[in-house]
């Protein structure tokens, strides 16, 4: 059984790590996020799925993120960090590495606190979400072929300049602030039994399970990524690193080599199970996405549309909520999607 936490300070003597959120933690930090964010973000829906429902004989919810500001729920990690800066802090300008949705995030929180923003981008990037990202008002600078090799750059970048560096998940604020999805969803539908979580650097998941954890333990916390890209599922499961694939993948929103430090502590402690879904499975949910739900998603989220669509989930999931994290696809990217698309998508 997973470790429990509940409202007031939390005694974590049973971490099975190091890092994490430390031997004590106050819960309170949570609700305070919940209320910061309360007037600044949007309230998504969260939608229940009749072709899911009928597919996998449960009750299948749907969280869509994608409707949230800059189109990611990473508007409001980056927000709960921005907002708890001091003015010295914000004096010094904002640094970020992204792939594309913590990027729009800081943009806007630091155009809207009038601070200056620079984010490193890999060059894989969708030109969409780098375009989106100079709208809100950012310098962006494309750097290297991954998340990893941008993120290198940035922190050379801040140790060159100065500036004040936004983490976009190995940080307890950013967590935090991703936290507020759960939050919302167990006050929407209170009676899910599982959250299904797309995960590449963990900050989503972390928050998650910190959330679900404090509100409503019994709840099942199951963080998804692909197959591609799986350093989470191998950490969590103590596989070795040396073997575990980094390859391109349709989910570059999730295509991190590095998970944090701060996120997989807390994952290895309060995240009930890991698990992987393929390009083609991926892909499929993407179209599955636009053909039935008629809402077109980024692999990311697809990810976990995915372990849905493909029965991943343990049996005793019957009312399930699904983060659909983001909306902001390449659709050049569509035509790829049909080639991989597996047959079942097009019966179901």
């Amino acid at each position: 059984m997973r470790a429990q936490i509940r409202r007031g300070v939390f005694d974590n003597t049973s971490s099975k790590g190091d890092d994490g959120i430390g031997n004590s933690y106050d819960t309170a930090r949570l609700f305070d996020a919940f209320e910061r964010l309360t007037e600044i973000v949007h309230r998504t829906p969260f939608k229940q799925s009749e072709t899911l429902n009928e597919w996998t004989k449960s009750e299948v919810y749907l969280k869509l993120e994608n409707l949230q500001k800059t189109g990611s729920f990473k508007v409001r990690g980056a927000f709960n960090k921005i907002a708890q800066l001091s003015e010295e802090e914000c004096a010094r300008g904002l640094l970020a590495a992204s792939a594309g949705n913590h990027a729009q995030g800081v943009a806007l929180a630091g155009r809207k606190k009038g601070v200056p923003v620079t984010i490193f981008m890999p060059t894989t990037t969708p030109i969409a979400k780098v375009e989106a990202t100079r709208r809100y008002g950012a310098t962006v600078r494309l750097v290297g072929q991954s998340f990893d090799e941008a993120y290198l750059a940035a922190r050379s970048e801040q140790l060159a300049t100065g500036a004040t560096f936004v983490h976009p998940f190995d940080d307890l604020a950013v967590i935090e602030g991703q936290a507020t999805v759960a939050m919302e969803m167990l006050q929407q539908q209170p009676d899910i039994d599982t959250i299904v979580v797309p995960a590449g650097g963990g900050g989503l998941l972390a928050g998650t399970a910190l959330a679900v954890k404090t509100i409503r333990p019994t709840v099942k916390v199951i963080g998804v990524q692909a197959a591609n890209a799986p350093a989470i599922v191998s950490a969590y499961y103590g596989l070795n690193r040396n073997t575990t694939p980094f390859l391109p993948t349709i989910a570059e929103g999730i295509q991190v080599k590095d998970p944090g430090k701060v996120t997989m502590g807390i994952i290895r402690d309060y995240v009930d199970e890991m698990l992987t879904v393929t390009e083609e499975e991926i892909s499929s949910a993407i179209l599955f996405m636009l053909e039935r739900e008629k809402m077109l998603v980024e692999g990311a989220a697809a990810a976990a549309v995915a372990a849905v669509l493909n029965k991943r989930l343990p049996n005793s999931a019957k009312r399930i909520g699904v983060i659909v994290s983001g909306g902001n696809f390449d659709v050049s990217k569509l035509a790829d999607c049909v080639t991989k698309c597996t047959d079942y998508v097009i019966t179901i």
